[in-house]
């Protein structure tokens, strides 16, 4: 299975062509693809696209970027939402959630303790009701994995990973697949090569971050979209020395295991 296992495909720049965006997936054979929620502004739009798409799945979350202007409340109306989701096959995990300690206003010591304080509390969440995450990784692996390690074993996927070797084999430690998407696709991007060539297959999974981080071949300040899933595959094969039809069963396998409700939205909804 070919999957694009973050895609913010309900981001405004999608809002003229989203259709025609999900055609070009489903011809180049993406068989999923799992948009998560920033904050609780699309919970309900990324439910209702993840339905919408054949494939489609939703985790749901508060994104730290979203911090400064979420509420006490935005967090008790994430676990009603999260509690109602259960039962709905499309419904994957919690996220995406995390710290970045990169956006200079996020830096600030009141906004990183903001920030853990929100991240803890969807960890919490997650444990309460036996979740998977989606993790946001952005210059903050060492505090990410503090706050991992006082809990039971969660999982997931560390999205965007660019952190140390070390640091990679923690997270997987941690029951952690780390995403790789079109920063690993310039040749300039030496560290994420390296980590995509070194750590093991199994904790490898594919993603476009869509409309962000656009692959290589397309032009600077292009739009990404989830079909460049299938060039990322490529040039993972390559960094291995494997073939693309090896990556995807791979990535593919990899991500169901992460996200174990992912197979229960993909039953008869292959998009390939």
């Amino acid at each position: 299975m070919l999957i694009d296992t973050h895609c913010h495909l309900d981001a405004a720049e999608f809002e003229h062509d989203r259709e025609q965006v999900i055609a070009r997936a489903q011809d180049a054979g993406v068989d999923a693809i799992i948009v998560p929620a920033i904050d609780r502004h699309n919970f309900s739009v990324v439910r209702q696209l993840a339905h919408a798409v054949p494939g489609g799945a939703y985790a749901l979350g508060i994104h730290p970027i979203c911090v400064p202007r979420a509420s006490d409340g935005d967090l008790e109306m994430l676990e009603r939402e999260v509690e109602a989701s259960l039962g709905d096959p499309r419904f994957v995990g919690i996220g995406e959630i995390g710290l970045d300690f990169f956006i200079p206003e996020l830096k600030t010591e009141a906004m990183r303790e903001r920030q853990e304080r929100f991240y803890a509390a969807q960890l919490d969440l997650a444990v309460r009701y036996g979740l998977p995450v989606i993790l946001h990784v952005r210059r903050s692996q060492d505090i990410l994995l503090k706050h991992l390690r006082r809990r039971p074993r969660i999982g997931g996927i560390g999205h965007a990973f660019n952190g140390s070797f070390q640091q990679a084999e923690q997270f997987i430690e941690q029951g952690f697949v780390l995403g790789l998407g079109g920063a690993m696709t310039f040749e300039r991007a030496l560290q994420i090569r390296r980590l995509a060539r070194r750590l093991p297959l199994e904790s490898l999974v594919l993603e476009t971050d869509a409309p962000d981080i656009p692959p290589a071949w397309l032009e600077s300040g292009s739009r990404n979209e989830p079909a460049c899933v299938v060039g990322v595959a490529a040039v993972l094969a390559e960094l291995r020395d494997m073939t693309v039809p090896q990556i995807k069963a791979a990535t593919g396998a990899n991500a169901l295991r992460a996200l174990p409700r992912l197979e229960r939205c993909l039953v008869g909804a292959s998009v390939g």
